[in-house]
């Protein structure tokens, strides 16, 4: 299994918890004596669920290359 096959199969695992994440952070926003911890925890919610993402954006993970057929 390549670093790829693995971060397609996380990849729903860090949407959910990401999304989860942010409704928590922008539930807490609402109270203005924890604003500030709850944007922030919006954020890092934001970014947990684009991790996979960001990671094939910035290089670190390569997609493998499908094979051509062979000729017959």
């Amino acid at each position: 299994m390549t670093t790829y096959d693995l971060l397609q199969m996380l990849g729903y695992v860090f949407n959910i918890l990401g999304l989860l994440v942010c409704i928590g952070g922008l539930t807490l926003a609402r109270r203005p004596d924890r604003r500030l911890l709850g944007r922030s925890l919006a954020v890092l919610g934001f970014v947990i669920a684009a991790a996979p993402v960001l990671v094939q954006l910035l290089g670190l993970v390569e997609p493998v290359p499908v094979n051509a057929l062979p000729p017959r």
